[in-house]
């Protein structure tokens, strides 16, 4: 084969869900592995349901998924005169003609054909008449009254259609706009795709494809059509199955490296392996691994697979990712190694964006705010002397490396007799105002001196107010 190139056509009349992603990424996937091309084409000839918001929303998708193409966008409502060009074509050679017949009448037609137990179809009586154009005509295509269509479907094998079931059907409509089928095969004949990898939903389509390449004259592409993604109900997948469109996810906090990640392992798999970096999927993903049963979605191995791409990213580069949800919660987070830190701290507690930044928040405020319950079981009159003496000795540290705090922990423990949990507890309510955060060594070293012993002091105050009542 000559090099590959596939092709991701949405139609604008919503944003990207998560089948769409999917059949872009699988797609886009195969071009890079086989050095190709994908191209980006936008299915707009509906022009009542296209809309620009929901095209500047695939592209904001596709863009976050880092799901990039190499020719278009193209529109095909910009393309008519290429489109009348080959319908010419067709009904030059004859194998397309004009049909009059009323909506009307190829309802009753329909009624007839399935009253006498066949498929419910247009019955061609316009196709010898030589009908010129009209205002009120259609063009249909001149199907094969017997025989078979072959589809050699890549991912489930060779389907077989019967040509005499199928009705000359419409490739331009009355008010001279092409139809779907129609005007995908004139879009990948002349933008040279020869790799179509798309969801089950289009098998349908697909003999009626064919014919048309082969009436055109044109090399049949690669067809690989793969099942859909169902919900945990094996309904097709919805939102009440907790899918939504790929920036809701965005905004939910996953990273595009774990929903893509996701996505794929929705009908292709290479071994046992769960875990991939984009790099891997590349040089891995081939059309043999692609699966013939239907994927499940399930928004629990979603969260579980992004908390592990969240592990895995290098602090500097997740930084970037975290850096908006800590601003929309109003903190002044910039890259630097204080964040890389706090990052370092939070990355293997934090399944989302989200919980990452509101796990960070007494990295940021300077004012806390403590559980209640807390304050009363931790920061009681017992362990006053003991965490005054631990704030002296922290305050007049020379520095505050990890080492020199277990040192000047222990010295504290030896002195009062006490325990490490005994004095931890309170520290850790002391510096976040909670009783679950990183580790108290990793928070001090990032917190730095000031805010530590600022913290520790106004704890001592609290517990002191208590002991004077």
């Amino acid at each position: 084969m000559s090099q590959v190139v596939t092709r991701f056509a949405p139609s604008p009349s919503g944003y990207l869900h998560i089948g769409g992603a999917r059949t872009a990424l699988f797609s886009w996937l195969y071009a890079r592995h086989m050095k190709g091309k994908f191209v980006l084409r936008i299915e707009d000839t509906d022009l009542a349901r296209s809309t620009q918001e929901s095209v500047d929303a695939i592209f904001e998708a596709l863009e976050w998924l880092g799901i990039d193409w190499d020719e278009g966008p193209f529109f095909q409502s910009e393309r008519f005169h290429i489109y009348k060009e080959y319908l010419e074509k067709l009904a030059d050679s004859g194998q397309a003609y004009y049909c009059t017949c009323s909506v009307e009448e190829v309802e009753e037609m329909r009624k007839k054909a399935t009253a006498s137990g066949g498929k419910p179809k247009y019955d061609g009586s316009c196709r010898e008449k030589g009908r010129g154009k009209t205002d009120s005509a259609v063009i249909r295509f001149k199907s094969p009254l017997m025989g078979t269509t072959v589809l050699e479907d890549v991912v489930k094998g060779n389907i077989v259609f019967q040509n005499q079931e199928m009705d000359d059907f419409i490739i331009q409509r009355s008010d001279g706009m092409p139809t779907y089928n129609f005007a995908v095969v004139v879009d990948d004949i002349t933008m040279g795709v020869n790799t179509i990898l798309r969801g089950d939903d289009h098998v349908m389509n697909t003999p009626k494809q064919i014919l048309l390449y082969k009436a055109l004259n044109s090399p049949l592409p690669t067809f690989g059509h793969v099942p859909m993604v169902l919900g945990h109900d094996r309904t097709r997948l919805s939102k009440r199955h907790g899918a939504m469109s790929v920036t809701a996810y965005r905004d939910m906090g996953y990273l595009p490296q774990a929903v893509l990640n996701y996505l794929v392992r929705l009908g292709w798999s290479f071994g046992d392996q769960e875990f991939f970096t984009i790099e891997e999927l590349i040089t891995k993903f081939n059309i043999p691994n692609l699966g013939r049963s239907a994927g499940v979605f399930n928004p629990e191995k979603l969260t579980a697979l992004n908390a592990d791409h969240i592990k895995a990213m290098p602090s500097e580069k997740l930084a970037l990712y975290l850096i908006p949800f800590l601003k929309q919660k109003g903190y002044p987070a910039e890259e630097g190694n204080y964040l890389t830190g706090i990052i370092t701290t939070l990355n293997t507690r934090s399944k989302t964006l989200i919980e990452m930044a509101e796990s960070a928040s007494f990295y940021y405020v300077d004012q806390l705010e403590y559980d209640e319950k807390a304050v009363k079981k931790f920061l009681k009159t017992d362990i006053l002397e003991p965490l005054a003496m631990l704030t002296e000795k922290l305050a007049n540290a020379k520095d505050l490396a990890q080492e020199t705090q277990e040192t000047l922990f222990k010295e504290v423990l030896e002195t009062t007799g006490i325990k490490f949990g005994k004095i931890a507890q309170p520290v850790r309510v002391a510096l976040t105002g909670k009783t679950a955060s990183p580790g108290i060594f990793e928070m001090i070293d990032i917190l730095g001196r000031d805010r530590v012993i600022s913290r520790l002091n106004h704890a001592i105050k609290l517990i002191s107010g208590q002991q004077s009542k």
